[in-house]
């Protein structure tokens, strides 16, 4: 095989790798979102009165491991407005950005 043709392949293979692991981590932000929310929506914190407390950060002494994506699926939910936070750290969904995510959700599939 003639190697400027090697050389194409390895960077074809080197695209395609890096496109994959994009997709993959974009799709383990989402996974993360839908766990926050459902974990919201199954404590009922739709108001402020009935915010709870996340957990945002990993009790890891060494801090080895992957990385923690929570937070940064908990800073994504709380841009696109769909979590509120108060002012003493705790956090609640918002009924109608909610309703608008999951009537998006069913017109997308």
């Amino acid at each position: 095989m003639p190697v400027y043709l090697q050389i194409f392949l390895w960077v074809a293979a080197f695209v395609v790798f890096v496109l994959l692991a994009m997709y993959a981590g974009g799709f383990a932000v989402r996974q993360a979102c839908f766990k926050l929310i459902a974990e919201m929506d199954e404590a009922g914190a739709f108001s402020a009165a009935k915010a709870i407390n996340l957990q945002d950060e990993r009790k890891n002494i060494f801090r080895v491991g992957t990385g923690n994506i929570r937070p940064k699926a908990l800073n994504i939910l709380i841009a696109d407005k769909i979590v509120m936070k108060t002012g003493n750290g705790r956090y609640y969904l918002d009924k109608d950005k909610l309703a608008q995510l999951k009537t998006q959700l069913k017109n997308d599939f």
